[in-house]
């Protein structure tokens, strides 16, 4: 009985470490990627916080009508150092234009439309979210976001 050797090229040998470990990593991404569907160990959190937009009138006895402008919820609390989304929906009115009072941060909030805006607050203290609509005239449209 005689037995034959044969010898992998090293050229080949490299290739095919290279395909089974190219093949396994792609295995395995697939496979975390696919089952995992949460972690422990994700340092990326992000709370949500959602409010909608409100108007009410109403005619007085003498015929005046009056108006209040808000955002529901009125007040939000936040954790200081903490990635926040914060959805708007626009229930009433059609356009309210927004600034965050301390931050650089503007928007529009459309009649309905969801506007998302990503906050980070490095400080602690109370900010006003403030319509600019609905700012003069002695009406005033104002949500509070307090970070603790």
């Amino acid at each position: 009985m005689e037995v034959k050797l044969y010898i992998i090229d090293k050229k080949w040998l490299v290739f095919i470490v290279i395909v089974l470990i190219l093949s396994s990593s792609f295995l395995y991404y697939y496979m975390e990627r696919s089952t995992t569907t949460f972690s422990e160990t994700d340092e990326v959190s992000t709370l949500e916080y959602h409010m909608v937009t409100g108007e009410f009138s109403t005619t007085t006895k003498d015929g005046e009508k009056i108006e209040a402008y808000r955002f529901d919820p009125g007040t939000i609390i936040v954790p200081k150092g903490e990635k926040v989304t914060l959805h708007i929906f626009g229930v009433n009115g059609e356009e309210h234009p927004f600034y965050i009072e301390g931050a650089d941060i503007r928007g529009i909030v459309k009649k309905g439309e969801e506007t998302t805006v990503p906050l980070y607050f490095k400080e602690e203290g109370t900010y006003k979210l403030i319509c600019d609509a609905h700012s003069q005239n002695g009406t005033k449209m104002i949500a509070y976001i307090v970070v603790d």
